[in-house]
């Protein structure tokens, strides 16, 4: 039996509950009783709430997709974790020693979530973004790769400077916004000369 928060009345219906509220009450009506009397409340019809909700849930899952997906690798920019999957092969040889990115330091997918080694295997890079290119995956690893130069635990080395340096993807020189792709083979390669 529904009870008047007015008065304290008790009806035997929830229709005549709300025919003495509107009687009774209606100029004390606060915003939810008022709609319920005016009969913009639950009265069965088409719920627009929850579609309200799924329209902009909807729209903001297709902008998010959009950043993610589209515009995430196509205007140079390094896309959302997780807007692409893919791996290859490396080799970095400084002055004669070469990385082992088997290392702890390097094995941090955590860390480094859109380009990293893992699982203890320091001969397959792993890249997760779209637009993942050559300068920003070897960044992530602590290897400054520039046009000419290649720069490893604080030192420079600059081609031409008492240095050959060698960056190269799958055997073609490549300048460091080369962006990645599967299986490509990544080969960097300092030189005293």
């Amino acid at each position: 039996m529904p009870e008047c928060d007015y008065c304290g009345a008790s009806h035997d219906s929830e229709t005549a509950h709300l025919e003495h509220l509107e009687a009774e009450h209606y100029d004390e009506l606060g915003p939810i009783d008022r709609r319920r009397v005016d009969g913009d409340g639950d009265d069965g019809g088409f719920p627009t709430g929850p579609v309200a909700i799924g329209v902009v849930l909807l729209a903001a899952t297709g902008i998010v997709g959009y950043v993610v997906f589209v515009a995430g690798g196509s205007s140079g920019e390094i896309g959302q974790f997780g807007s692409a999957h893919y791996h290859g092969g490396i080799e970095v040889t400084i002055t004669g020693d070469t990385v082992d990115f088997s290392q702890p330091q390097y094995q941090n997918p955590r860390e480094n979530r859109r380009f990293h080694f893992e699982g203890g295997d320091g001969s397959e890079w792993h890249a997760h973004a779209t637009g993942v290119t050559l300068e920003y995956g070897m960044g992530t690893l602590g290897i400054g790769v520039g046009e000419n130069s290649v720069t490893f635990n604080g030192t420079e080395y600059v081609d031409g400077e008492g240095y050959e340096v060698v960056v190269q993807v799958n055997g073609e020189d490549v300048s460091p916004d080369y962006v990645l792709k599967d299986g490509d083979a990544i080969r960097i390669v300092v030189r005293e000369t």
